[in-house]
């Protein structure tokens, strides 16, 4: 089980939790959210991949902060068509230091149901599904769906869990990876349960955090 630690502001926080060699490290590119990041990231170890967050952007926006960060992923929280998605999957987007793809994670968020059949469009334009629960705010709402729901995914391709996943759903957890919905779910993505401010992640309890997952993994 991978994991993704989303919402990240402070440089020396950020090399912090870097030290725990998340798979993935989130940085949100949206004015409205109180994580935005407007700041240089430092340089991070290559095996952790720099995902850029982004909402209702435009391509030149994404492509312009791919270009200045060297990410290596979008994650799209909006209302992005597949198109959309294909399109930036496709562009020469990222610096002349690395020819891969850029990675797309596409967004979808869960209340108490959700039609998995809306995910057909996407098949084809995106490496990744996110689920995440639906609130006022595209994401960081800080609670989490009812992952039941996902036991009438029909696809196979990999998706990230995401909304309010923290120190308290070990148990869920647990449980959860051990159904057969499980079997595609790629990461978990962290961010507000591990924060001691907006932004500034408790790296001491993503540390246990991920040694528990990890035990639970193993042991499955």
């Amino acid at each position: 089980m991978k994991l993704k630690v989303c919402g990240m502001k402070n440089p020396n926080n950020i090399l912090d939790v870097a030290q725990l060699n998340p798979e993935f490290m989130g940085f949100i590119f949206y004015k409205n959210s109180s994580r935005y990041f407007n700041g240089v990231i430092p340089e991070l170890p290559q095996n952790i991949k720099k995902i850029g967050v982004f909402v209702n952007a435009t391509f030149d926006y994404i492509k312009g902060i791919v270009n200045k960060h060297n990410l290596q992923g979008v994650q799209l929280h909006g209302n992005e068509s597949p198109e959309f998605c294909d399109t930036l999957r496709h562009a020469e987007l990222v610096s002349a230091s690395h020819h891969e793809k850029l990675e797309i994670i596409k967004v979808f968020s869960i209340k108490d149901t959700f039609d998995f059949n809306s995910l057909e469009p996407y098949e084809d334009v995106c490496d990744y599904y996110l689920f995440d629960t639906k609130g006022k705010q595209p994401g960081g709402n800080g609670y989490a769906f009812d992952w039941s729901v996902l036991k009438n995914y029909s696809s196979i391709k990999p998706y990230f869990l995401s909304g309010g996943i923290g120190p308290n759903e070990i148990d869920n957890l647990s449980s959860f990876l051990k159904r057969p919905e499980a079997l595609f779910c790629h990461s978990l993505d962290l961010n507000s349960k591990f924060e001691t401010n907006q932004g500034l992640k408790n790296v001491e309890k993503l540390k246990a955090f991920k040694n528990v997952i990890q035990n639970e993994v193993k042991n499955l």
